[in-house]
C-alpha cells in the first residue's frame, strides 16, 4: 500500500485521561525524588468532583498524595470560574494505595538469570512486549500524523495558558489526516480540533457564530504557528479544517467524561503508525519494562534511522518477569534498510545493553526526577513520550549511538 491516508490523534493536558496520567506521574516523581528505589504502580481515576488514587506503592518516601493531586489539577487549569465541575480546591481526593506484591518484588530484587554480573541481578518487573519506532518523515524522526497532532495540542494549551484566547477551557483533542503518495507524506488532508470553551464568547451566544469565531482563531493562533517549520504543512485552500464538529464543547473535562491512567497509549507513542505492546507508561517506576523498555526500544529504532541504516524501523523487545535479559529482539525495516534484519539485530546486541538495570543506568531514570527539581516523568505524561524536542529526554539523544552504529556497520557493508 503506497498511496493512502493515515490519521493520528492527540489530546491536551486537560483531557480527563491525561489529567490522570499527570497525577500518577506527579506522584511517581515525588516518590523517586526522595527514594530512587521506590516501587510504584499508581493509577488515578477522575470524574465529576472526584479523584481516586489507587495501585501499589512501596517506598521510604513521605509524600502528601492529596496535595500532589490538587496541585496537578490546579496547574492544568481546573480552578475557579474555569473549573467546570472539577475544581482543584474542592474535588474529593480519595487514597486507596497498597504495597507492591512480595511475589513481584522478589523477581525484581533478584533476577532468575542472575550471576556475577551485577546488572543481571535486577529482573524485569513484568512480562510483556514493547515496541519502538522511528522514521525519517519529520525532524523528530517520528511519523508526521502524530507529530502534527501533538504540535497542535501543545499549541492549543499554550495559547490557553498565555490567555491569547481567553474563552478556551482545559479539555481538547486534535486529529490529523495525512495523504501519503508512494509511501511518503505529500499533503495534509484534514485537521480536526475539538476544544472546550466558554458558553459565551465576546458577547456571542449563537452556536454557529461561536464556532465560526473559534475556527478562525484556531487557524491563526494554533495551526499556522504549530506547522510553520515543516515541509509538509496544511494549506487553507486545500486542507479540510473541522472545529468542534458537534457544534459546541462547553461541558468537558471530568464533568463530561471519566478519566483513567493509561488509557491514551496510542497518543503516548506513535499514533497507531507502529504496533503497540499494550502496556501503559504513566504511574510506573522504571523497573517496569512497560515503560523503560519501550523507551529503550525507541532509542534503538531512532539510532538506526539517525545512522541512515534504514528510513523506517520498528523494534520489538520481549521480557519475562524476574528475568534480566530480553527474551527476544525483532527488527523490521519495511524494505528500507541497507542491512538485513539479522545483521541489524547483531549490531544492536553489540551496541545496546537492554537489561532493565542497564536501561535504568543508561537513562538515569531513577535519579532524573530529583535532578529535574521533582518534575521529570510528569512532563512526558501529556503530548507524547517520543520525539519531544521541547524536552531533554535521554532516549531521544542518539547522536553518539548513531555514530557507533555507523562505525560498527562498516564490516557488514564491506567498508574498510
Amino acid at each position: 500500500m503506497s498511496d493512502f491516508v493515515f490519521t493520528s490523534e492527540s489530546v491536551t493536558e486537560g483531557h480527563p485521561d491525561k489529567i490522570c496520567d499527570q497525577i500518577s506521574d506527579g506522584i511517581l516523581d515525588a516518590l523517586l525524588s526522595q527514594d530512587p528505589y521506590s516501587r510504584v504502580a499508581c493509577e488515578t481515576v477522575v470524574n465529576t468532583g472526584l479523584c481516586l488514587l489507587t495501585g501499589e506503592i512501596t517506598s521510604k518516601a513521605k509524600v502528601d498524595y492529596i496535595k500532589i493531586a490538587r496541585d496537578v489539577i490546579d496547574q492544568i487549569g481546573y480552578k475557579g470560574t474555569k473549573a467546570g465541575g472539577f475544581d482543584a480546591n474542592s474535588c474529593a481526593v480519595l487514597v486507596a494505595l497498597d504495597e507492591q506484591s512480595p511475589d513481584i518484588a522478589q523477581g525484581v530484587d533478584e533476577a532468575d538469570d542472575n550471576n556475577e554480573d551485577i546488572k543481571n541481578n535486577i529482573g524485569a518487573g513484568d512480562q510483556g512486549i514493547m515496541f519502538g519506532y522511528a522514521c525519517d518523515e519529520t525532524p523528530e524522526l517520528m511519523p508526521l500524523p502524530i507529530c502534527l497532532a501533538h504540535r497542535l495540542a501543545r499549541q492549543l494549551s499554550k495559547i490557553r495558558h498565555d490567555n491569547v484566547l481567553e474563552y478556551l477551557l482545559p479539555d481538547g483533542k486534535t486529529q490529523v489526516s495525512v495523504n501519503y503518495k508512494n509511501g511518503k507524506p505529500e499533503t495534509i488532508n484534514t485537521i480536526v480540533i475539538s476544544t472546550q470553551h466558554l458558553a459565551e464568547i465576546d458577547g456571542i451566544t449563537d452556536e454557529k457564530e461561536i464556532r465560526d469565531k473559534i475556527t478562525k482563531d484556531l487557524w491563526e493562533e494554533v495551526v499556522i504557528p504549530a506547522t510553520n517549520d515543516l515541509e509538509v504543512k496544511p494549506l487553507k485552500e486545500k486542507t479540510r479544517f473541522l472545529v468542534n464538529p458537534t457544534g459546541k464543547f462547553v461541558v468537558g473535562g471530568p464533568q463530561g467524561d471519566a478519566g483513567l491512567t493509561g488509557r491514551k497509549i496510542i497518543v503516548d507513542t506513535y499514533g497507531g503508525y507502529a504496533r503497540h505492546g499494550g502496556g501503559a507508561f504513566s504511574g510506573k517506576d522504571p523497573t517496569k519494562v512497560d515503560r523503560s523498555a519501550a523507551y529503550a526500544a525507541r532509542y534503538v529504532a531512532k539510532a538506526i534511522v539517525k545512522a541512515k541504516l534504514a528510513k523506517k524501523v520498528e523494534v520489538q523487545l520481549s521480557y519475562a518477569i524476574g528475568v534480566a535479559n530480553p527474551i527476544s529482539i525483532m527488527i523490521e525495516t519495511f524494505g528500507t534498510g541497507i542491512l538485513s534484519p539479522s545483521n541489524l539485530i547483531e549490531i544492536v546486541k553489540h551496541n545496546f545493553d537492554l537489561r532493565p538495570a542497564s536501561i535504568l543506568e543508561e537513562f538515569d531514570l531513577r535519579n532524573l526526577p530529583k535532578k529535574m527539581g521533582g518534575k521529570f516523568f510528569i512532563k512526558t505524561a501529556a503530548y507524547g513520550h517520543f520525539g519531544r524536542e521541547d524536552l531533554s529526554l535521554p532516549w531521544e539523544n542518539v547522536e553518539d549511538k548513531a555514530k557507533n552504529l555507523i562505525e560498527y556497520s562498516k564490516k557488514y557493508l564491506n567498508i574498510p
